[in-house]
């Protein structure tokens, strides 16, 4: 089933709410944007899996917070090269409690002032 909504309208839905098993993203923003964006739809128990460029690490330790409001911690980050030598990193956010119901905000708040 294919859903078109915004995220942030998805995960104030309540009938998709905390709703899937994965829920991914490529390297569209921030880690911790990422995380508000898609960590409300994931159900406890499931995983976020945020698709970065070389340089992912880097953005792990600025996103603790937000996923640690959210719900969420890494459990594992994959490192690993594509068939034109670029390298990608995989950060595997599971989700481990529920998040709060204020989570996510208005697009324009989620970017101009990230968790």
């Amino acid at each position: 089933t294919l859903i078109h909504l915004r995220a942030e309208q998805a995960g104030a839905d309540a009938s998709l709410r905390e709703h899937f098993d994965y829920a991914s993203a490529r390297a569209v923003a921030s880690l911790d944007v990422l995380c508000e964006y898609a960590l409300p739809l994931v159900r406890i128990g499931g995983r976020f899996l945020a698709l970065k460029g070389p340089h992912g690490e880097s953005e792990i330790e600025k996103a603790h917070n937000a996923m640690q409001l959210l719900g969420g911690k890494i459990s594992e980050t994959l490192s690993y090269r594509l068939p034109d030598d670029s390298e990608r990193r995989l950060i595997c956010i599971d989700k481990v409690a529920p998040t709060p119901k204020k989570y996510p905000r208005q697009r324009v708040r989620i970017v101009d002032n990230p968790l």
